[in-house]
């Protein structure tokens, strides 16, 4: 174990950000570079060795995360990113990118703060990479097979990945002109910065992974041809279908999925384009939605120069500590301030849009919105809080109700759905189509990066079984589990 007093000698202390004044200006991560490395071995040293480790039920992916605290905590990072990558894929994502479900779940966190899980993870495995420790793992022997996956995003290219490993012959197919899919356009660059997408790339082209870029199955590549073209078939294409707002003034210029925003500010970071089509540069920013994909929006409003941005929630606002209904060790919902929110901005809850108003030309100018409140279980509008506020540039952020069905994939497959829009699978992650599988959003729904790449190596077992009759991939969820939470 690490150090057996060191939750006792040492404070939590996490990644140093850069000031706001400095890193609003540009599109660099947001963290000071190389200030973790001299805390994250006393970090790792705050480990208690509990026994029961919970962390590993609040991880789908059961990362090992004892083990590598105490290779970290020792400084031994080679030993540390073999136990890391024994169970992950991609660390450097899930580092960066996710909400931390295990430190939710670490015994430390019962009357502590809990261990800074995530940042020595990223400290892992960013000195792995600085050590040219993270190789290519090529197959000893091919199988002959071939599997087609749908889709580029964590899942698909956990799948892929895997599936590689193990002999088959992969082609990724990807219909945006880069591999990443939301990773690669909705994550904006001060979050992960690009270069480690393209790293991991490089890698899996090494091992024998083919991508395709640009092809949409369902529109470019008839479905039922795909699959006859391959032995087998991963659907990973995510929950694409944003929530929509269908108020009065929806049809206004100005008013944006988050995902049709997002993706621009990540295109001009590629050198697509100069400047965005769509700025927020001396506009006042309204952001519907307060999740993750919200503060995304905000972080890229004030990179961009708005003039004000507010984000707007329907729900009440989350307390600061655990509620008694949300014990440990499950994931509360607590207040969250995200590096993008400590740049400024307006967080208001527990209202709800009625409609937009705009000028002579069609343009959004004010959003109109109510107070609203639980009454019997319903969110109720409050008589006499109605107000407006400016609103130049509108994006919706309210999250997504299931995989697309417009290209055309699910009907030329021939694919059953469950009640929530997403394609239905057994307990191999096999649907109702024999020999094609579905893994991540598509099959879960809108989830975390940490379930999409657990979802991505469990399905791998699933084909590995299917091509071969048995398999000895690792499966660390199955399709009907669930995050830990009340």
């Amino acid at each position: 174990m690490a150090d057996p007093k060191g939750f006792l000698n040492h404070g939590r202390e996490v990644a140093q950000t850069r000031p706001v004044g400095e890193r609003v200006k540009d599109w660099n991560e947001v963290y000071v570079p190389g200030s973790l490395l001299p805390i994250i071995s006393k970090q790792a040293s705050r480990c208690m060795d509990c026994g029961i480790p919970f962390c590993h039920n609040g991880c789908p992916l059961g990362n090992l995360i004892p083990e590598w605290n105490d290779y970290a905590y020792r400084e031994d990072w080679s030993a540390a990113s073999e136990r890391l990558h024994a169970t992950n894929n991609f660390p450097e994502f899930t580092g960066r990118l996710c909400p931390a479900p295990c430190e939710a779940a670490c015994v430390l966190g019962i009357n502590q703060p809990a261990v800074t899980i995530k940042n020595v993870e990223v400290s892992i495995i960013d000195k792995a990479w600085d050590a040219n420790d993270v190789k290519p793992q090529a197959p000893e022997r091919l199988s002959g097979k071939t599997v087609a996956v749908i889709g580029s995003g964590p899942a698909g290219l956990a799948a892929a990945q895997q599936l590689t490993r193990a002999g088959h012959t992969v082609a990724v197919y990807e219909r945006a002109d880069r591999i990443g899919g939301l990773l690669r356009y909705g994550i904006p660059e001060f979050k992960m910065e690009k270069r480690h997408i393209n790293r991991r790339i490089e890698q899996m082209r090494a091992e024998g992974t083919k991508f395709r870029t640009g092809v949409e199955i369902g529109r470019d590549i008839d479905a039922a041809k795909l699959r006859r073209r391959y032995d087998a078939v991963v659907i990973a294409a995510g929950s694409t279908t944003a929530r929509d707002l269908p108020v009065p003034g929806r049809e206004l210029k100005g008013i944006y999925q988050a995902m049709e925003y997002l993706p621009l500010a990540n295109k001009v970071q590629e050198g697509d384009y100069v400047t965005t089509p769509v700025s927020a540069e001396g506009k006042h920013v309204v952001v519907i939605g307060g999740g993750d994909t919200g503060a995304d929006c905000v972080g890229t409003a004030h990179r961009q120069g708005a003039a004000s941005v507010t984000q707007l929630e329907i729900m009440p606002k989350p307390g600061e500590d655990r509620a008694p209904h949300q014990p440990w060790p499950t994931f509360p919902m607590l207040y969250k301030v995200t590096s993008a929110h400590e740049e400024g901005g307006e967080r208001v809850y527990a209202v709800n849009t009625t409609h937009f108003e705009g000028d002579e030309d069609g343009n959004v100018q004010f959003l109109h919105l109510v107070e609203v409140e639980f009454i019997e279980g319903k969110l109720t509008p409050k008589p006499g809080t109605e107000r407006k506020i400016p609103a130049q540039l509108v994006t919706l952020a309210m999250g997504f109700t299931g995989t697309d069905r417009e290209n055309g994939l699910v009907d030329q497959f021939g694919l059953e759905l469950d009640e929530r829009g997403n394609v239905a699978r057994d307990g191999e992650f096999q649907t109702n189509v024999p020999g094609v599988f579905v893994a991540g959003d598509a099959g879960r729904g809108q989830s975390l990066i940490v379930w999409a790449i657990a979802e991505g190596r469990s399905a791998a077992r699933g084909v590995d079984r299917f091509l071969t009759g048995a398999s000895d991939l690792p499966a660390p969820i199955r399709p009907t589990d669930r995050a830990l939470t009340v």
